[in-house]
C-alpha cells in the first residue's frame, strides 16, 4: 500500500468520525422539553361544543358545522383531506399561539402588520380541558391522504 493510499484511508476514517460526532451533536441538541409533551385524551363532542361556544365558526369553517361569518367575513377551512398529518402539538400551538405560523395562502387576509394573526387570544378564556377537547375535535376532522402523483412515460 502506498503512502498516498494510507493517507486517504486515514483521512476518510477521520472524516467519518467527524460526521458521526456532528450527527450525534445534532440529535442530542433537539428540544428535550417537547419530547415529553403529552396531554390526556380529549372528548370530541365536548370539543365541538367549545368550538361553537368560542365562536370559532365566525372565521373557520368545518364540514357539517354552520359557518356564521364574522365582521371580517373570513372563511378559513379546517379539516378535510390533507397530505400531511396535523399533529396534536401543531394544533395546540395554532390555538394558543396563532401567530406562530400563518399559512402563506391566508397571510394577506388573516394577518395584521408584522405577520401577526388576527385570531383572538383565548388563552385566558379557555380552560386546559377545553383546549384538550377542542384539539381532539379538530384533529378528528382531518384525513391524511396520499399526495397526487402523475407519472409520465419514458420514451
Amino acid at each position: 500500500m502506498t503512502v498516498r493510499n494510507k493517507f486517504l484511508i486515514n483521512l476518510l476514517n477521520y472524516l467519518m468520525v467527524f460526521v458521526l460526532l456532528c450527527g450525534s451533536l445534532l440529535i442530542s441538541s433537539c428540544n428535550r422539553q417537547a419530547r415529553e409533551f403529552a396531554l390526556p385524551e380529549g372528548d370530541i363532542e365536548k370539543g365541538k361544543v367549545t368550538y361553537k361556544r368560542l365562536a370559532c365558526n365566525e372565521c373557520h369553517s368545518i364540514p357539517n358545522i354552520e359557518w356564521k361569518g364574522g365582521k371580517d367575513n373570513l372563511k378559513i377551512h379546517l379539516g378535510g383531506e390533507v397530505t400531511s398529518l396535523k399533529t396534536y402539538g401543531g394544533l395546540v400551538t395554532s390555538v394558543i399561539n396563532p401567530s406562530h405560523k400563518v399559512a402563506s395562502f391566508y397571510n394577506q387576509k388573516t394577518s395584521t402588520e408584522g405577520d401577526l394573526s388576527m385570531m383572538k387570544n383565548y388563552n385566558e378564556v379557555m380552560t386546559v380541558q377545553e383546549l384538550i377537547d377542542l384539539v381532539t375535535f379538530l384533529q378528528s376532522k382531518y384525513q391524511v391522504v396520499s399526495p397526487p402523483t402523475e407519472y409520465y412515460p419514458y420514451y
